[in-house]
This record gives C-alpha cells, structure tokens and sequence, in this order.
C-alpha cells in the first residue's frame, strides 16, 4: 500500500508574524520557513506505519512556488521514498488543493492520503475534509491514534473530541488528519540529508493535472490583534473585587 502525504511550507512557528504595511497579508520575504508542524507530525506517521510493514511506500506532495522543494527535500531526509511538487506561483486556498490532491491521487493510487489538520499560517482545516468529499473516501480528523488492519482493510482512528475520546472505523481508501498529540516527528540526520538530494522529486503544474487555479477567498485585510494593557498590581483584596465589579464588570 502506498501512503500520500501532504505538506506545506510556512512560515517558521518560531518567527515573530509581522503583518504588511498595505494589510493585504503576513510578510514573508528573508522569513525563515519551514515545514508545517501537523504536517511533520502527517509525515512521521506514514513513516511508522511502514516501518511496521503496513505500508510500502510513503509519498510527499508540497504545493506552491520553487522553494516548496526544500521543505520536500526535509520529508525526504525524514525518511519519505519521493517527492511530488505541484509548482504554481499563484496562491492556493484549501479548495484549490484538495482538488489539486484528488487529480494526484487518480495518477499515484495510494491507500490512505495523511495531512495534517491545518495549516499554522491560515489555520483554515479544509483541505483534508474537502480532498475526502471530492474523492468521497471516509475521513479521520483530528486523530490522535492510528491503527491499520490490512486484512480487513480497515484504518482505526482514536480523535479527541469536547466529551473525550471518539474511535472511528474507516474503510480503506481513507483520509486521515493528525492532530498534535499522535507522536513526535523525528529529526532527519546528516546521512539521510544527504541522501535525500539524490531522491526523484517529480514536478507537475495545475495544468497538467486539469486543476484551474482560482481564488474562491477575498483576503479584505489582515491586522495585529490589539496589543495588551498592561497589568494593574492592588494592594489588598478588596481593592481587586472593587477593580473586578466596576471597571471589568466581571462580577
């Protein structure tokens, strides 16, 4: 069986976000980038369940400009066996994508595609629930355990949910998100770096795969949120039920 996985580079989660001075988004240019955390987690998953021997190969498919290349080759250097890049310029939103995903899996046939929830720039958590309803596979979300039964042909997904923990059984082909607490992605060592820059990365545009690239989103304008006042120190506890009841109307 063959694992799809999606993953996306982005801002790096340590960088301080400045927005635009025209408001029309985040700045990205000299920012340092890197692979979308639930993405990493997406990835060391596929890797586990090969390693157990469920799976026989694990693809990374990234969308975007020519630098999607380096986050690809970061999957490789993971352990991924090769790389897909849908190159396009223009931005993607999560419709785009999984439409972009549902033509890769009509040319790949893999048997489960792994994403992780959502992205740490757009925070949208679309894409994997849209490329399950074009391709009209079951989906896991937010999954916290994954189990395979390749002779039932069955995906088992513990999600965690408002009441506690949900058990899904998913017949396979199936759509599978990845939540924060499934693992801890690994880090790529310098031989597997290294190896990673002779694995094939095939390339392909929206075009060759019958996608048009539309923007269905209007970004109206992206702001800071407000900066915090800053903190009052009292001097008793009265004092603070004062402060509570008639400035912050709280209680």
């Amino acid at each position: 069986m063959k694992i799809l996985v999606a993953i996306k580079r982005v801002v790096d989660y340590a960088v301080k976000i400045r927005v635009k001075s025209d408001k029309s988004g985040v700045e990205t240019l000299n920012v340092k980038m890197s692979m979308n955390p639930f993405c990493e987690i997406a990835l060391e998953e596929a890797l586990r369940i090969k390693q157990s021997g469920l799976a026989s190969e694990v693809v990374a498919v990234s969308m975007g400009p020519s630098q999607c290349v380096d986050t690809l080759r970061t999957g490789l250097a993971m352990g991924a066996d090769r790389g897909i890049h849908v190159e396009s310029t223009a931005a993607l939103y999560p419709l785009t994508v999984a439409k972009l995903l549902k033509a890769l899996v009509d040319v790949e046939k893999p048997g489960v595609i792994i994403l992780g929830k959502q992205a740490i720039d757009d925070d949208c958590n679309q894409t994997g629930q849209m490329v399950a309803g074009l391709l009209g596979w079951p989906q896991g979300t937010f999954a916290s355990k994954v189990l395979l039964d390749m002779e039932k042909q069955v995906a088992t997904v513990e999600r965690e949910v408002d009441d506690g923990l949900e058990t899904l059984c998913l017949d396979l082909p199936a759509v599978i998100t990845t939540d924060l607490r499934l693992n801890q992605p690994r880090y790529a060592t310098l031989p597997n770096i290294m190896k990673a820059k002779s694995k094939v990365i095939k390339k392909y545009t929206p075009q060759e795969l019958n996608v048009e690239v539309k923007s269905d989103i209007e970004i109206v304008e992206v702001t800071e949120p407000p900066k915090r006042k800053a903190g009052v120190i009292v001097s008793s506890v009265d004092e603070l039920i004062d402060k509570l009841r008639n400035e912050a109307h709280v209680i």
